[in-house]
């Protein structure tokens, strides 16, 4: 079966309609099934994204691209680096 892939916001309300079923007295695996999703995806979701706003969550995903942008800026600056002091290394 493919995987789904949910955004955020899709993710935020599912777990607002998880939690308002939970008051009214369903357990976890109703809520799961009503949902489509199974009950570790519920756990991780919960984790991830439990107290998060939906502005919170965009801004959170900016954040998470902005840091793999940084990460690979600086993999280039090292090796870059690497090969500098290898040259310099070899005329010495």
């Amino acid at each position: 079966m493919p995987r789904k892939k949910f955004k955020p916001e899709q993710i935020i309300s599912m777990l607002r309609q998880a939690e308002v079923e939970l008051a009214n007295g369903l357990v976890i695996v109703e809520v799961c099934r009503k949902l489509a999703i199974t009950e570790n995806t519920y756990y991780r979701w919960r984790k991830q994204y439990g107290g998060l706003q939906l502005d919170q969550v965009k801004r959170f995903k900016e954040i998470e691209k902005e840091n793999i942008r940084l990460r690979r800026v600086v993999a280039d600056l090292n090796l870059d680096n690497a090969i500098l002091k290898e040259v310099a290394g070899g005329k010495y």
